[in-house]
């Protein structure tokens, strides 16, 4: 693997914020940009999206439905009339803006800027433990000393369910703890810190700069925890841990404290493979049954990279070609058992607490 893996440009990057209208770090970050008119920035073309106007108004998550669960392939070509739901019309909208999902016209990078009332710092979260932009980005923002990681939700592209699902290729800046409704400067300075470094990044590919590979850490989500529940109400009957709470991404070891239900009674961890907790608490996931989600993490193989000079457009594959060829790689990587390590790969482990 000592060739490098030649890439197009992505010369069409998509900021998105406001997807849910109460996570204020993104509609203020996208505020700024827009009153600033930044759109053009050397080697690439930025394009600022306020993605829910309408909930950001009424400061809400949403107006009728999550706009983040509207980006499936099943909901993006479903029919429209009057009584569709605001977000599911909103979502085809901003599928032909930034898309549409899957083609070549599709933005070439869709990041989406969320926050979270759960205490895990900078994440990235993404669909693809094989995009080399998105795990390259990551990587240098990593040596970038930003605190980041990267979550794998492992879902085919047409149930991807995400605005960031819409670009070639995409993923969301998460980041807490922040009260939904509320803008902390820590938190947006951070954001706006991880979204300059992400940019420098495009713009030094764009421009040649070739990008060594080496290894990253993956948190590949395993599966959600929901509440303990009465039988007949369905309402919750415990809450998190206190030796749990704000603990996002310290591993989670068969016995650990997990719940305290209301009566004072401690319920334990019964999985028998130790996991690492994240969303723990998110306030917004009480309506969908989510005290926490449980990541496996591991270490994954990233190939050096640079962009396509002129004249190799011409070779260029279509995505379906370029993703087959990226499981092969990683393939290939994974057999090889890819040592190449660089030395400021392990700092990984010194992330927690930063936001406290």
């Amino acid at each position: 693997l000592a060739s490098k893996v030649v890439l197009p440009t992505v010369s069409r990057v998509a900021l998105c914020g406001g997807t849910h209208g109460n996570e204020l770090s993104g509609v203020y970050l996208v505020r700024e940009r827009l009153k600033r008119k930044v759109e053009e920035e050397e080697h690439i073309s930025v394009v600022t999206v306020m993605s829910n106007p309408r909930a950001v108004q009424q400061c809400r998550r949403y107006t009728e439905t999550d706009l983040n669960r509207c980006f499936t392939h099943a909901t993006l070509s479903g029919p429209v009339t009057d009584k569709t739901p605001y977000e599911i019309v909103r979502s085809q909208e901003l599928n032909t803006l930034l898309g549409p999902k899957g083609s070549p016209e599709a933005m070439d990078l869709v990041c989406d800027l969320h926050n979270t009332t759960a205490n895990m710092g900078l994440c990235l979260i993404a669909y693809s433990d094989c995009d080399w932009i998105s795990l390259h980005i990551y990587r240098y923002l990593q040596m970038s000393d930003i605190p980041v990681r990267f979550i794998h939700f492992d879902l085919p592209l047409n149930e991807a369910y995400s605005l960031d699902s819409v670009g070639k290729h995409g993923f969301a800046i998460e980041i807490g703890p922040q009260a939904h409704g509320v803008v902390r400067s820590n938190i947006l300075s951070t954001m706006q810190e991880g979204v300059q470094q992400m940019l420098e990044w495009v713009r030094l590919f764009n421009s040649g700069t070739p990008f060594e590979g080496g290894k990253v850490d993956v948190y590949t989500m395993v599966k959600n925890v929901d509440y303990p529940r009465d039988f007949e109400t369905r309402g919750i009957t415990a809450a998190i841990h206190p030796q749990l709470q704000d603990r996002d991404f310290c591993l989670l070891r068969p016995n650990d404290p997990v719940f305290q239900t209301f009566s004072g009674e401690t319920l334990k961890y019964t999985g028998t493979e130790p996991l690492y907790p994240f969303f723990i608490n998110e306030c917004a996931y009480y309506e969908k049954g989510i005290a926490l989600s449980l990541a496996r993490q591991r270490s994954v193989g990233i190939p050096s990279i640079r962009s396509e000079r002129e004249g190799e457009q011409g070779k260029r594959k279509s995505s379906a070609e370029e993703m087959e060829e990226e499981e092969e790689i990683k393939g290939e990587m994974e057999e090889e058992g890819y040592q190449k390590l660089m030395e400021y790969g392990e700092e990984s482990d010194s992330l927690n607490g930063q936001y406290k």
